[in-house]
């Protein structure tokens, strides 16, 4: 192993105990590391699989500080803890990414400060308090902080929409210009602790009502595009100084320019493709990079989708899995979540070869058919 690595039978404590954090934690312990988790609920999905479970809410400093005292090593699942909580963790034992980083990226406003400041690509964007802040229309308004999954976020197409909506302001947003765009598309990377660097196959991204539906990697762009994406990407983690793996959300313009999205310092949606289609998962990868260990191949074996599983499929009971039988390629992960809920991801289906491009267009199809009938 690398000087100065994590050395196998330690412990790596993760912030945050959701189905990201429970993935870390299985990479982890592939890696021979034992894990510790931090969470409000003594079932969440990481503390199901890890050695140290701590209960307690992620932003208390006080429950950071028990993670921190059970681990040897910290790395987290999202970004958006509480500054205190992150400082007394990062106080006691090293945290990956550091919370400079995440000072930066937990805040659209800062994170576009960040963007427009470096020169990177982004779309037209200001700060807004209330609809009077809107210079045009129609724009996105969104949260500055905590919105995710097409939460704290509102399309206004018109002064109307903007009443309509006026409780989207009750906490700080921004505005962001509507660009038209062909894709969307993610650049998934890793940078480890001297700066080393792994990209995986960009990854081009389906939502539906602001939740993403479906991954498909290589995303179908030109060779051009998907390299000027990756280098983007490296510029960004490099720039901000990350450790571990990182996602980059751009839109893909007509004539194959580039904008920036979003930025999120952790393991990401987009990437769960690579858990059984690249030689490295990106938990696997993000677990190498915070714990100084060689960063490992990105290969992919084949093309490859991705298919979120939603609580919707639980409204009659558990799902019909037998509708995923003798599809080649494919994986089931499912997150161990205790109760199923409009929108709450449940779980994730891979399929990996040749007929990845079949299963997208069957993705509908196969989602119905997983759902059991009153």
């Amino acid at each position: 192993m690398t000087d100065g690595a994590l050395a196998s039978g330690k412990t790596l404590g993760i912030l945050g105990g959701g189905q990201l954090g429970r993935m870390i934690a299985q990479a982890a312990r592939g890696l021979g590391f034992k894990t510790a988790a931090l969470d409000a609920a003594a079932d969440a999905p990481a503390l199901q699989v890890v050695d140290f479970p701590v209960v307690g809410s992620v932003d208390d400093p006080a429950a950071a500080r028990r993670l921190a005292e059970v681990s040897d090593l910290l790395t987290l699942e999202w970004e958006l803890i509480a500054p205190a909580a992150l400082e007394e963790a990062a106080r006691l034992k090293p945290l990956h990414p550091a919370p400079s980083v995440l000072a930066v990226i937990r805040d659209r406003k800062t994170q576009r400060e960040f963007l427009a400041r470096r020169g990177f690509p982004q779309t037209e964007w200001g700060a807004a308090a209330s609809a009077a802040d809107l210079p045009f229309y129609p724009v996105i308004v969104k949260r500055r902080t905590h919105g995710y999954d097409g939460k704290g976020q509102a399309r206004l197409a018109s002064p109307a929409d903007a009443a309509a909506s006026a409780d989207i302001f009750a906490a700080p947003c921004v505005w962001e210009k509507i660009v038209p765009f062909e894709a969307e598309i993610s650049a998934i990377l890793a940078r480890g602790r001297r700066g080393e660097t792994a990209v995986y196959p960009v990854a081009e991204n389906a939502h539906r009502d602001g939740i993403l539906r479906t991954t498909r990697a290589p995303a179908r762009v030109p060779p051009a595009v998907a390299r000027a994406a990756e280098e983007l990407a490296l510029e960004i983690a490099s720039s901000l100084g990350h450790v571990g793996v990182m996602a980059v959300e751009m839109f893909v313009l007509p004539g194959g320019g580039l904008l920036v999205n979003e930025i999120a310092p952790r393991v990401h949606n987009s990437g769960h493709y690579t858990l059984g289609a690249c030689a490295t998962s990106q938990f696997e990868q993000h677990a190498r990079a915070v714990a100084g260990l060689p960063l490992g191949p990105t290969s992919a074996s084949g093309p490859a989708l991705m298919v979120n599983l939603l609580g919707d499929l639980w409204e009659n009971g558990q799902p019909d899995w037998s509708a995923l039988d003798g599809i080649p390629g494919l994986s089931l992960h499912l997150y161990g979540k205790s109760s199923a809920r409009p929108g709450r991801k449940m779980g994730h289906y891979v399929v990996v070869g040749p007929n990845a491009d079949e299963e997208l267009a069957r993705a509908d199809a196969r989602l119905s058919a997983l759902a059991r009938r009153a």
